[in-house]
């Protein structure tokens, strides 16, 4: 197992769309260890494999919501939500994001998704939440269709991470940080 360098906005890799995975093999198990072992060192709820350059389809979580650890993995997965509220969200869901590093903005997400998939032997999985675990699902499924929490902002939080995007000159591909080693961006 290893812990792998964590992507920053800015870089394609970020905004491509994942590969399904069509090989279950030790190779697709062994780098399933290594996101929860990256997502663990960086204090993340989840990590989608792009978000380590990888291009499959698939993204681990590992949380805690309403005293209840949700721990898994989901390969080529589907994602359904209730409705995504179209308003200002509230300035207190604040949503980070491994690959932006140290910020956090108000984003606007469905309070209940559910997630199918299969796991790494290609057996069905399906994973439904509300709250927290819902967020996740969602932020996760985004980072596999090639979109970062940013892209779900609105209005002035919307031009405040545009202006700490070019602020932070993150811009083009090469940026990353090392959990573990780099120091926490968010001061954890």
């Amino acid at each position: 197992m290893a812990i792998r360098p964590i992507l920053v906005a800015g870089d394609p890799r970020l905004t491509t769309c994942a590969a399904p995975v069509t090989e279950f093999d030790a190779e697709l198990a062994a780098f399933v260890e290594d996101l929860f072992e990256t997502n663990t060192a960086a204090h993340g709820a989840g990590l989608a494999a792009n978000q380590v350059g990888d291009p499959r389809a698939v993204f681990v979580y590992d949380l805690q919501d309403g005293g209840v650890r949700h721990r898994g993995h989901v390969v080529n997965p589907v994602l359904e939500t209730s409705a995504i509220p179209e308003t200002m969200p509230d300035p207190e869901d604040g949503e980070g994001c491994l690959s932006v590093p140290g910020e956090r903005y108000p984003t606007g997400r469905a309070d209940w998704a559910r997630v199918t998939g299969v796991d790494v032997e290609g057996s069905p999985v399906t994973v439904e939440g509300h709250g927290y675990l819902a967020r996740c699902l969602q932020h996760e499924s985004d980072h596999l269709a090639g979109h970062l929490y940013l892209d779900r902002l609105i209005g002035r939080n919307q031009r405040a991470a545009k202006k700490m995007i070019k602020s932070r000159g993150w811009v083009g591909p090469g940026t990353s940080w090392l959990p573990g080693s780099d120091s926490d961006p968010f001061g954890r």
